[in-house]
């Protein structure tokens, strides 16, 4: 495995570490079954980004706060279909 070194600490390049834990079966079944929700979050930032709008500027034409926008795309949001 590629470790990065930063400041005298090694970092595991993030990348690396998943292609490797893929290998294990259980790790794969587990992955596997997040992705549907991680392509979900792709494509609302990737919509985003399309329309040239910042989490702040979305947030403001769905009259929420910007911390509503950052969560739902990393994945800590819990959205109702009426968000959606």
């Amino acid at each position: 495995m590629k470790n990065i070194s930063i400041n005298k600490r090694q970092h595991q390049d993030v990348r690396i570490w998943i292609r490797e834990q893929l290998k294990d079966p259980e790790f794969k079944a587990e992955y596997d079954k997040i992705q549907p929700e991680f392509a979900v979050i792709r494509a609302l930032i990737d919509a985003r980004i399309k329309k040239d709008l910042t989490q702040k500027k979305l947030a403001a034409k769905m009259k929420t706060k910007q911390s509503v926008i950052s969560r739902l795309e990393s994945g800590r949001g819990n959205p109702s279909l009426s968000f959606l």
